[in-house]
């Protein structure tokens, strides 16, 4: 057993074992070209802030990803996580100097551009998207730039940086925060900031630990001991001072997501009280406690009827302060017929719904069944053709056989052929063989006439 258990261990340093995969010297010549922001790399990154700065405006993800495909950004910062790794301060300020001017010019360029852009979207969800980071955004960075790391250090490239461009996603946080300032709108400012940086710290620090955990070489030899444990402690307090917002972020996400579906489900169990309804209802997330406007309609809610909603609600973990019942468009006294013609339109909607939909099912099902019974006559009759020459023409269906003493009916297929000239018994059934095994029916029947030309005939 110790040894079967030697062996797996073995067996498993082995498999994670990456020495003999690694190019430590390749990556790093590679790492560094990246980083300086001259030449092609000033055009390069002006293409990709228009680009995405346009998908951001039209809502158009496959634009914002060429976008973050296009962009260089990803150099200066492991550029960055190299130099800290390796003691190289030359690579260091190199790396901040560079990624500095790629930051201004990004934001500068895409505040402009939104500045003149004429395309105002009602919807701006892909912007939205970028001003709320979590601690999910800290995970996606690290990870990503670790597989970053690892693909420039590996001898044989692959595709993992092309993927780490998209999931990283540097340029969309940097567009928006131009579209911030061009819009003066502080909350796309701030939150976008942040992500572009929990995106560019993470990154750096993953490319940090694989190259200590690498070994690459470090630049100085002799690093003073006090001076690393400085910068691993100056490491340390900036990752909890950028980590803790987003854990905070996260957390009201998921509490504001549990109560959006507390509030569903409390809508859905009342949707119909005695003579009312709740036709809508509106959640409000920005006080210290979320709380929801359920609107109802019909007659005006007797006592009893709004503690039943009262009561569900605290079962759902929804406090009664936090459900506030809006009855302007109830009935208040009178005899509630406007709410019995509400209600009734309502169900009655509701069942024309339900039997739209019952009705789409069955026909999608019949569609399917036909779909499925649809025999390949083209073909088949091509196939025939080429196999015998008397055959001019095949036409083949589907059809019912039905026995004359017991009336049982059973499906068949029926081919008929068209011949210059008549087909042995042999050649028939042969023929009708070949059938049964091409369309999958043991029920084949195979019948022939003779096909005269308008020549043959004259």
């Amino acid at each position: 057993m110790k040894l079967d258990l030697v062996k797996l261990v073995k067996q498993f340093k082995g498999l994670v074992n990456m020495s003999d995969h690694i190019d430590r010297g390749a990556a790093s010549t590679a790492i560094r070209s990246s980083v300086p922001f001259r030449g092609p790399n000033v055009f390069i990154l002006a293409c990709a802030i228009i680009i995405a700065s346009v998908g951001l405006n039209l809502n158009s993800i496959p634009v914002i990803i060429g976008a973050m495909l296009i962009s260089p950004l990803m150099g200066p910062i492991l550029g960055f996580g190299l130099g800290l790794g390796t003691n190289d301060t030359a690579l260091i300020k190199l790396s901040l100097k560079n990624f500095g001017v790629m930051v201004l010019i990004s934001i500068l360029a895409s505040t402009l551009y939104f500045i003149i852009s004429p395309l105002q979207l009602t919807q701006q969800t892909e912007l939205l998207a970028r001003t709320n980071p979590t601690i999910y955004d800290v995970l996606i960075a690290t990870f990503g730039g670790v597989a970053g790391m690892l693909e420039n250090s590996r001898r044989e490239k692959g595709t993992v940086l092309a993927g780490v461009a998209i999931a990283t996603a540097l340029m969309p946080p940097l567009c928006t925060v131009g579209f911030g300032l061009a819009t003066l709108n502080w909350h796309f400012i701030s939150g976008a900031l942040y992500l572009f940086i929990i995106n560019s710290i993470f990154i750096a620090l993953a490319t940090f630990i694989v190259v200590k955990y690498l070994r690459f070489p470090s630049i100085m030899a002799d690093a003073d001991e006090a001076k690393v444990r400085r910068t691993n402690r100056a490491i340390g307090i900036i990752m909890t001072i950028i980590i803790v917002p987003s854990i905070i972020s996260a957390v009201n996400i998921v509490k504001q997501s549990n109560f959006d579906r507390s509030v569903q489900t409390l809508v859905e169990r009342n949707k119909v009280i005695g003579r009312s309804y709740i036709f809508n209802y509106q959640t409000d997330h920005e006080g210290k406690t979320p709380t929801v406007e359920l609107y109802v309609a019909g007659e005006a809610l007797g006592t009893s009827e709004r503690e039943r909603i009262y009561a569900d609600a605290e079962n759902l973990g929804i406090a009664r302060n936090q459900v506030f019942i809006q009855e302007d468009a109830a009935v208040k006294g009178g005899y509630g017929l406007d709410a019995d013609l509400m209600k009734g339109i309502y169900q009655n909607n509701t069942r024309t719904i339900e039997s739209l939909q019952e009705t789409i099912a069955k026909m999608d099902t019949t569609i399917r069944a036909y779909k499925e019974k649809e025999l390949p006559s083209e073909l088949v009759a091509m196939e025939i053709c080429s196999q015998y020459e008397k055959v001019a023409a095949v036409v083949l269906t589907r059809g019912q056989s039905i026995d004359s003493k017991s009336g049982v009916k059973q499906d068949a297929i029926v081919a008929l052929m068209q011949c210059t000239e008549p087909l042995s018994d042999a050649e028939m059934q042969k023929m009708q063989n070949w059938l049964r095994i091409r369309l999958s029916s043991d029920r084949v029947v195979v019948l022939q006439t003779i096909y005269e030309s308008t020549q043959k005939q004259e």
